[in-house]
């Protein structure tokens, strides 16, 4: 059932959305994973995103450049000529001031992933997509992306996000976890923005409430 699965940046985003956007964004995910289940293919699919992450890795390690890999994405799809050109701007203003400190090669760190299971919500959120780099220094740095164009990250959601990542990403040093805002070329850490200690809470109340108005919307979808 729709939410109760699903992607950390795509739960932050929903916890970001304002009343009137996030429930027609929850109607919209659940008469998506109506059409999922007849096996018809909803526009945009889940793999939207996923071919701007494989192309800025490959950019990152030096086997591709995230400016030719876009314009030959665009090629491929039309639905990808707003977004993705604003994706790569962002990635390319981040990365390029990381790049400003070394001219040494960076390397492919662990690959990680996790899932968080919340038993008393009957929810799964997922952790995957993280990228991975090992530095000169033999330093690994993790980014977790996120993609959205809106709404923009605030400091409690990334806080909430950077809490998630420390629980599911067990192996990673909790210093060098980051969230990317991508298009606004952003990041979150916790030694910029300190775990407060309420994280949990916050996240288990927004994502019951988040639950609750799925099972509201699903009924009213059900009565149709």
């Amino acid at each position: 059932m729709a939410l109760d699965r699903i992607h950390l940046h795509k739960l932050l985003k929903f916890m970001m959305l304002p009343e009137r956007r996030r429930l027609s964004e929850i109607r919209k995910e659940i008469r998506q994973d109506m059409r999922r289940e007849r096996y018809v293919e909803s526009s945009g699919g889940g793999d939207f995103y996923v071919a701007f992450w494989a192309d800025a890795r490959a950019h990152v390690f030096g086997t591709s450049d995230l400016t030719d890999s876009v314009r030959n994405r665009i090629a491929l799809s039309a639905q990808r000529r707003n977004l993705y050109p604003r994706l790569r701007d962002g990635f390319l203003q981040w990365w390029n001031e990381r790049r400003r400190w070394t001219n040494e090669p960076f390397q492919p760190g662990h690959r990680l992933q996790g899932r968080m299971e919340l038993a008393d919500l009957g929810a799964t959120v997922k952790v995957d997509a993280v990228l991975s780099v090992r530095d000169a220094q033999g330093v690994e740095h993790f980014v977790y992306p996120y993609f959205y164009p809106e709404p923009i990250v605030d400091e409690e959601t990334a806080r909430i996000g950077l809490w998630v990542l420390r629980r599911v990403l067990t192996a990673a040093p909790a210093e060098e976890i980051r969230i990317l805002d991508i298009i606004r070329g952003q990041t979150f850490s916790i030694d910029r923005y300190p775990l407060q200690g309420n994280e949990e809470a916050l996240f288990l109340s927004r994502y019951a409430a988040l639950l609750v108005d799925r099972d509201i919307i699903q009924s009213e979808i059900d009565n149709e």
